[in-house]
């Protein structure tokens, strides 16, 4: 039985929170969080107890974390995790400065660490990965990756998320070394402000493009956008020397009408919650397994290091208008 205390109860720990309580080889214990009526929901529905961070952190009744703290607090409470001898779970990024990830990695050493890139437990992506590894297209040689939200975070949030390339598309990137399986050493970006003239005065970009090259020629193009009218766009394309895989859109059901005007379907899911709770639900199921026996996990602080330095790398060529070998 793996013992946890959890660090935040915001959206994302509430999820965190119940999967663990849901798991029979688990054990939520404790849970801190500054909004006490957060925590206080959290604790009622996991029958858990509220504590401080410190306590957490430094008790003997707590086999391992999970950080779902603001970012800005990601890489201090690993080190201070790891140095109490914790398992650590933690939501990404771990930091938006690369080298602070590179820091961070260094003094913990071999903790036992796994990043909250939740998309590579989605059944969806996961299958197309296990069908690229099985040789249904052959050589990979090029893969569209689409993600747009439905709407806009507010611009409080904006201007603390460290910018679109860091925040959101971070995932994307994350999931492109996932798909193709090399590294990319080259990166060209662009970047505007279309969906809201206040993200561009807050110094960020809404609507993104990114092209990216591996060194044996492999290409991933990423699009993001904070607005998608239709609801959240998720989809993926693998081409390779074989064949195509496709990701689409998981809709809201998959009743589909057809008449006399033609053909309609419901719309696509909304928000991230409800899109990937089987894989937030996966991810954890997996660090627990993992944990349990000992075993190396995936993604892991060295995935975060890399997704984060192609993050910096697409910050870097939209800003200055010009390719970024990495």
């Amino acid at each position: 039985m793996i013992r946890f205390g959890l660090l935040g109860a915001g959206r994302i720990g509430q999820i965190h929170g119940r999967n663990i309580a849901a798991s029979p080889a688990a054990k939520l214990v404790l849970i801190a969080d500054p909004i006490a009526d957060a925590a206080g929901r959290l604790a009622s529905a996991t029958h858990a107890r509220i504590g401080e961070i410190d306590e957490i952190v430094g008790s003997d009744e707590i086999d391992a974390v999970v950080i779902c703290t603001p970012t800005d607090t990601h890489a201090e409470l690993i080190e201070r995790a790891a140095a109490a001898g914790k398992a650590i779970f933690c939501e990404k990024p771990v930091d938006l400065s690369s080298d602070r990830i590179r820091a961070t990695l260094a003094r913990i050493g071999d903790a036992p660490l796994m990043i909250g890139f939740n998309r590579r437990f989605d059944p969806n992506f996961a299958s197309l990965k296990h069908r690229i590894e099985g040789g249904d297209v052959g050589d990979v040689e090029l893969v569209t990756i689409l993600s747009r939200d439905p709407a806009p975070p507010p611009v409080s949030y904006i201007e603390r998320s460290g910018g679109l390339f860091r925040d959101m598309m971070i995932h994307d990137f994350d999931m492109a070394r996932f798909l193709v399986g090399e590294d990319f050493v080259e990166v060209q970006a662009v970047g505007s402000a279309l969906v809201d003239p206040a993200i561009g005065a807050a110094g960020d970009v809404d609507t993104a493009a990114v092209l990216m090259k591996t060194a044996s020629g492999k290409i991933c193009q990423i699009s993001c956008s904070r607005r998608a009218t239709y609801g959240y766009d998720q989809r993926i394309e693998v081409h390779g020397s074989k064949g195509l895989l496709k990701a689409e859109n998981v809709p809201q059901t998959t009743v589909v009408l057809a008449d006399a005007r033609g053909v309609s379907a419901d719309p696509v899911q909304n928000f991230f919650l409800e899109r990937y709770a089987r894989a937030y639900e996966h991810e954890l199921n997996y660090f627990i397994d993992r944990l349990s026996k000992g075993e190396p996990m995936r993604p892991s602080g060295t995935d975060g290091l890399q997704a984060g330095i192609l993050a910096d790398a697409a910050t870097t060529s939209a800003t200055e208008g010009r390719l970024v070998r990495v």
